[in-house]
């Protein structure tokens, strides 16, 4: 059998750091982990070859090369998969597909009607033995599914040999799924669950090992959606291995992962990470707004000083990368001013600010259907300036305010204050921080990055202050300093997009017929109307 994975595009956002890669030798962020996962699941006598659209171009010849094209993606990728599956279909080339696309996102299609041919929902480990046993036996069926959760100690190390793996930015890796939170909008514990299941310490340094030895040295990604819901195991156990592996290779890897915020609570957690070679955490803060917290559910966050926690984090060598929302239903007016002085006074200076978002078959989704206030089809890119929900706030309110968040955050005079004010807190662990290696690649980067941002952008002269502070007050801290400020370039090239983003006007129609309705009833109840801003 001959298969071809393929990924389909992943479009401009705010995560693909597309403008800042340009700087770099590197055509996208991450690693797709889950085609390569899937294919250390097929038989060993297939042949194999994995596309990934994102760094190459997927061919005619390509797909009629196949016996089967296998897609694996994520909402945000759907119109990409939808027109990777149209082309399959005109060369007769079976279509299999499967990832959150199919999951969660099941109900978005009318796949009957679609060019897919075959879909395997939930997870992999579970729904594609039996549909691979079907085919062997000449009786695949259309749809593969279970409501079971896998073990995912069996799951096989993914074939890192298939990526032309010095494309990337970030390898990606996974440790565990599952999170003991109980968000409102995420979508995480409807695909993985509550309970966290993790992979043995010996498939982890198994998985490190097949990325070292294909010659990868760099940043490697733990994609785990909350990577410490399990700490008794990451203390006792897998970190001490990652620990030990690391001392013994010098080092290769600097580690990032997502976490919830009460990592900063454990001080013998985060020396564990940090002697592990991490780095970098993502945090989804979500708001500074108590009641918003309690809305979403998201208890971690509530009673506690948020900035305070941050810095700690920052003090023990993580940079954090902040997840904020706005749009929950008790969201004030003055939520944006409230989101920009958090911001800033954190000096978390990559904040991820989006529209809140109802993915299919959360909580969320399932209330705001209750309450008519859902529209079904959506983009899945929750930083483009469109939603699926209807709000409470009037909608032109609440994507003014959403562009004057994102249009003060990075503002090169904020954004590079941010930066300024976060190496002053950062302590990073010295075994993270090697002599100066001098490589031809990175001296180009320095160049393009420079040329840029220090003398294209209208930014140069903050560019310019901040490299020569660098380099004078915390040198070993410099290739840092000038990835920010390159992700900040970024920031604010997708930023233009998002500016002129049109109003919806399904969500503005359907929403002045329920604000009236309500408002109707009771003249005084609907703060939105009360306010004036409808």
């Amino acid at each position: 059998m001959k298969v071809l994975l393929v990924y389909p595009y992943y479009p401009d956002t705010f995560w693909s750091f597309k403008y800042a890669l340009k700087f770099t030798p590197k055509k996208a962020l991450n690693t797709p982990l889950g085609p390569i996962t899937v294919a250390a699941m097929l038989p060993t006598d297939w042949e194999k070859r994995f596309i990934d659209m994102n760094i190459a171009k997927l061919t005619d010849d390509d797909i009629k090369w196949a016996d089967y094209v296998f897609i694996s993606a994520m909402v945000v990728q759907q119109k990409s998969a939808l027109e990777v599956a149209a082309r399959c279909k005109k060369f007769n080339t079976k279509v299999v597909a499967g990832g959150p696309l199919f999951t969660t996102g099941y109900g978005l299609f009318n796949y009957a009607d679609s060019d897919f041919d075959y879909i395997i929902r939930n997870e992999g480990e579970l729904t594609l033995p039996p549909f691979l046993e079907d085919l062997r036996r000449g009786c695949p069926k259309p749809l593969y599914q279970t409501e079971a959760r896998a073990d995912i100690t069996q799951t096989p190390t993914p074939l890192y040999s298939l990526l032309d793996i010095n494309k990337y930015a970030q390898v990606t890796v996974q440790y565990s799924r599952g999170c003991p939170f109980d968000c409102e909008f995420c979508d995480i514990v409807v695909i993985d669950g509550h309970v966290p299941r993790t992979k043995t310490r010996d498939q982890i340094i198994a998985e490190l090992e097949a990325i070292y030895n294909q010659g990868y040295r760099g940043s490697v990604f733990f994609v785990d959606d909350n990577f410490i819901g399990n700490k008794k195991k990451l203390k006792a156990d897998t970190l001490p291995a990652i620990i030990k592996w690391q001392e013994a290779k010098k080092y290769p890897f600097k580690f990032l992962t997502e976490s919830s915020v009460n990592l900063a609570d454990d001080e013998n957690l985060m020396q564990l990470m940090s002697d592990a070679g991490f780095d970098n955490v993502f945090v989804g803060i979500e708001s500074p707004n108590e009641e918003s917290l309690t809305e979403c559910n998201k208890f971690a966050n509530k009673k506690r000083d948020l900035v305070g926690s941050v810095r700690k984090l920052q003090n023990h060598g993580f940079q954090v990368m902040g997840g904020f929302i706005v749009g929950f239903d008790h969201d004030p007016i003055s939520i944006f001013k409230s989101q920009i002085n958090f911001i800033q006074k954190s000096n978390i200076v990559t904040a991820m600010v989006g529209l809140l978002m109802a993915p299919p078959e959360t909580k969320l989704w399932y209330r705001l259907k209750e309450e008519n206030r859902l529209i079904l089809d959506s983009t899945g890119d929750n930083t483009d300036g469109s939603t699926n929900i209807i709000p409470k706030m009037n909608f032109e309110v609440l994507v003014n305010g959403y562009r004057q968040v994102l249009h003060a955050i990075y503002a090169p005079k904020n954004y590079y204050e941010r930066i300024n004010n976060f190496l002053k807190e950062y302590r990073p662990n010295e075994k993270l921080l090697h002599g100066p290696k001098i490589r031809f690649h990175k001296v180009l980067s320095l160049i393009k990055t420079s040329f840029y941002l220090g003398v294209k952008d209208n930014a140069r002269l903050q560019y310019w202050k901040l490299f020569f502070s660098t380099l004078r007050k915390t040198p070993r801290l410099f290739p840092l300093a000038i990835t920010m400020a390159a992700q900040g370039y970024h920031f604010r090239k997708v930023y233009e997009k998002i500016k002129n983003t049109k109003i919806d006007p399904r969500i503005t129609t359907k929403q002045q017929q329920l604000l009236e309705k309500e408002f109707s009833a009771s003249p005084v109840k609907h703060p939105v109307l009360k306010e004036g801003y409808v």
